[in-house]
């Protein structure tokens, strides 16, 4: 188009000084492609727009003065000039030029649209044409497809069909060929088993696989397929009742090749454990794993993995047995001891355990089933070299002999098996660790200590009480030591001297109890089940409770033996009362020392009671922190064992009881034995004699309760809770007992009773102290009585108004007045005592 608007525009520029031009010829292939309208226009209109433009840059030029725009127009100096100018030639001079060529223009695209609506038609009549043809077209090719698809149906379900008969024809002709092989198999079976079933020994004429040695795994499979056959075969005869000749004959053949094949595959066998031995010391590890699968043929290759195992230089060299016992027990004749074996197991048996390891990789890499030869290696290394060392350190003691405890006694024995137990049993767990196949190890190595477990109960009770034994034996020797005195007094202080030494001993005690804690760490070690725990425990904690019980009995009667020996001596240096005053002096002297016996004899019973109840709670303690625990989870133990306990502590307690009386007894012989030495008939009856009352306590109540004070300290220490009041109101009901029955024997008169009631003050404020409300109780109505000796005989009826419960106390001191019989009072008194009773 652009070349066509080029020839309109030099066809214009020749003819540009007419007004009529040639018209112009437009094509269609213009108006194809990238066509803009204003492109047509323009090349249409450029090529004669110029001339005028530059005519009119001409006439500007010509006009002085004049300026140019940035338009390109000119810029007349005045409107005259523009008047001028227009007057002289036309505004647009190529009008009609341009008209002319915009009707050609016109004309010619009405043409060429005439032209194009033509081609169009025809070009829709031949699509219509072509649209109906391609329809028909269609329509027969989806008649032809639908057909062809039916075709493809039917040929799928015929190759289907001959799939399946192909494939029922291929089973048939795989099953075919299996049983052709296996017949030919089975020929060349018989023909194998036709040449052992020779003469007996005869392996000479025996066909070349069996002696070629590149064929070893082939011939070995058949001859374990033709010996189990023959073994079978045998088997069936041997059931069968019938007993045809043919057959006995056939049984007969067969018999002689199983001897025969049983001859080969020995053979064989030893011949590849020949080349396995010799590869094994050249380390040969193909060579052996060669070996090794061939000898798999052979009973799955037991007997190879035993033979290697056997073969290991730890079970056959005898210097490394004696180098185990060197290291764990010592030179020979030398008394090893836990600590020392302890070491010496650990080190043996980390020993053990790398070379276990290493022959794990040695074995991994020969043999296809690693984890049977390991748990041969690791049931072999327990039972012959742990257990070869096992039954030298362990030695069962007899239960009827025990060891001496010079030579460490059962406790050593059981020691060591603890730590043997231990030990081993960490072995276990590093052998697992490094590989044992299915082989259960813990329980081969439970095994092993199988009849020490067996016995372990009554062993440890048994070395509960020869500890004990000796312990006792230990302490009597002790208590032995001292000197003894001569005389009667110097025998005494020489018993009370040895038996401070038979004393009970808390140290003794926690002895006994770590005795126990011992015993128990190693009944947690040995027993596994609750229930085997539960009653292991409660049989070790009730000799425990045996011991502790018999020991701190045995204290205590030791201690009451004091008081029994004190009160023995007092008895003896009674006399009557017809003796010279030298005897007199000489029997008071020794009533002195035997008080002296008993005191001591108080104190050292005091302690022994102090010392026993510290041994029980010490034994409580140790019962809740360590022993409840491992007796709950079973129904019923810790309530037995609480019995136990209780019952054990009982014959303690009864022989305290019976030591506290016997303290009672000791402390009021005394103080009866202090108030008739020390009170005096004038105490009570001072004579009137114008001076001022004492009002001091007399001198036996002084005595008394110095005595009291220095004596009761030791109780009041070594006694507590209601052991303590129990023990001091006995003490105080005695006490009270005891004055009234020592005052019964004198006469007061009322300065005597102003200083009766001082003493009964001075004793009342000392009983105070026991804590003991009764007691007191009884010592204040003492100081109400008190008052019968001091008021008028006239005045004693109101004495009772306030506390009627003291008539009858009343009744007897009022008859030691002075005054009784001469002021009438048992007549004054009559109605009083009548209404009372």
């Amino acid at each position: 188009m652009k070349d066509s608007i080029a020839g309109i525009r030099s066809n214009i520029n020749s003819k540009s000084s007419s007004v009529a031009s040639l018209p112009l010829i437009l094509d269609i292939d213009d108006f194809k492609g990238d066509f803009s309208f204003d492109a047509l226009f323009g090349n249409l209109v450029n090529d004669l727009l110029p001339s005028f433009q530059d005519e009119e840059a001409d006439s500007a030029d010509g006009v002085g003065g004049s300026a140019v725009l940035a338009t390109g127009h000119a810029r007349a100096p005045s409107d005259a000039a523009k008047l001028a100018q227009g007057l002289s030639s036309p505004l647009f001079p190529e009008v009609d030029s341009l008209l002319s060529l915009f009707r050609d223009s016109c004309r010619e695209l009405i043409d060429l649209r005439k032209q194009i609506d033509g081609r169009l038609y025809n070009f829709k009549k031949e699509v219509s044409v072509q649209d109906s043809k391609h329809r028909k077209t269609l329509a027969e090719l989806e008649k032809g497809v639908d057909g062809l698809f039916d075709s493809f149906a039917r040929l799928d379900t015929r190759i289907s069909s001959v799939g399946q008969t192909a494939a029922k024809i291929g089973d048939h002709l795989q099953s075919a060929d299996a049983q052709r092989e296996t017949a030919s198999q089975t020929i060349e079976l018989i023909k194998y088993m036709m040449e052992f079933n020779g003469s007996p020994g005869d392996l000479m004429e025996l066909s070349p696989l069996f002696s070629d040695d590149s064929r070893v795994a082939e011939a070995a499979s058949i001859a374990q397929k033709l010996r189990s056959f023959a073994e079978e075969d045998i088997g069936r005869q041997d059931l069968t009742v019938t007993s045809v000749m043919g057959n006995a004959t056939a049984s007969r053949g067969l018999e002689v090749a199983v001897t025969n094949l049983q001859d080969y595959c020995n053979e064989l066998e030893n011949r590849l454990l020949v080349r396995f031995d010799a590869a094994s010391q050249k380390r040969e590890l193909s060579t052996m794993a060669e070996c090794a699968n061939f000898l798999s043929q052979f009973n799955r290759g037991t007997s190879a993995m035993q033979h290697y195992v056997a073969t290991r230089p730890m079970f056959i060299d005898v210097e490394v047995m004696n180098a185990d016992s060197r290291l764990v027990l010592g030179d020979q004749g030398s008394q090893a001891s836990p600590s020392n074996v302890a070491r010496g197991l650990s080190s043996l048996f980390k020993e053990i355990t790398d070379t276990v390891r290493k022959e794990a990789a040695t074995i991994i890499a020969v043999y296809p089933s690693p984890n049977d030869v390991m748990s041969i290696l690791v049931q072999r290394v327990l039972e012959q070299r742990v257990t070869a060392l096992l039954d030298k350190l362990l030695v069962k003691p007899s239960l009827v002999n025990l060891p001496t405890m010079e030579e460490g006694g059962l406790l050593l024995y059981l020691r060591m098996l603890a730590v043997a137990y231990e030990k081993t049993q960490e072995l276990a767990r590093d052998l697992r660790a490094v590989g044992c196949g299915d082989l259960d190890v813990e329980g081969l190595t439970e095994s092993l200590f199988s009849s020490h477990k067996d016995e372990y109960p009554e062993h440890e009770q048994a070395s509960l009480r020869q500890l004990y034994q000796a312990k006792m034996e230990e302490l009597c020797a002790e208590s032995q030591q001292p000197s003894e005195s001569t005389g009667t007094i110097g025998r005494s202080k020489g018993a009370s001297a040895a038996s401070s030494h038979q004393q009970i001993s808390v140290t003794v005690v926690t002895e006994f109890v770590r005795w126990n804690e011992e015993a128990i760490s190693r009944c947690t070690l040995f027993s596994s089940l609750p229930a085997t725990l539960a009653a292991n425990v409660k049989a070790v904690f009730t000799c425990l409770l045996d011991q502790v019980g018999q020991y701190i009995t045995e204290g205590l009667e030791r201690a009451r033996d004091g008081l029994t020996e004190a009160a023995t001596l007092r008895e003896r240096f009674v006399l009557g009362t017809s003796v010279s005053r030298r005897v007199a002096a000489a029997a008071a002297s020794a009533a002195e020392a035997a008080a002296a016996a008993g005191e001591s004899s108080f104190r050292s019973f005091m302690v022994a009671v102090q010392r026993c109840g510290s041994s029980v709670a010490m034994v409580q303690q140790y019962f809740a922190n360590s022993i409840s625990r491992l007796l709950l989870p079973v129904d019923g133990a810790h309530a037995a064992s609480c019995e136990e306990m209780a019952k054990a502590m009982s014959t303690a307690e009864a022989a305290a009881y019976k030591g506290l009386q016997q303290c009672i007894e000791t402390v009021m012989a005394e103080v009866e034995r202090l108030l008739p030495a020390e009170q005096k008939a004038t105490d009570y009856r001072s004579p009137d004699d114008g001076m001022a009352p004492d009002h001091r306590p007399t001198n036996a109540c002084t005595k008394v309760v110095a005595y009291l004070s220095r004596v009761l300290e030791a109780a009041f220490t070594a006694l507590e809770g209601l052991n303590k009041q129990a023990f001091l109101t006995e003490l105080g009901n005695r006490l009270h007992k005891g004055l009234l029955n020592h005052w019964q024997k004198f006469t007061f008169n009322p300065s005597g009773g102003l200083r009766l009631k001082r003493d009964i003050t001075e004793y009342g404020e000392f009983v105070r102290s026991f804590n003991a409300p009764s007691v007191g109780e009884k010592f204040e109505l003492l100081g109400i009585m008190a008052n019968v000796f001091i008021v008028a005989p006239e005045s004693l009826s109101t004495l009772f108004e306030g506390t009627p419960s003291i008539r009858k106390d009343a009744q007897r001191f009022i008859q030691l007045r002075e005054d009784y019989k001469s002021a009438k009072l048992a007549s004054r008194l009559g109605s009083l005592w009548t209404s009372s009773s």
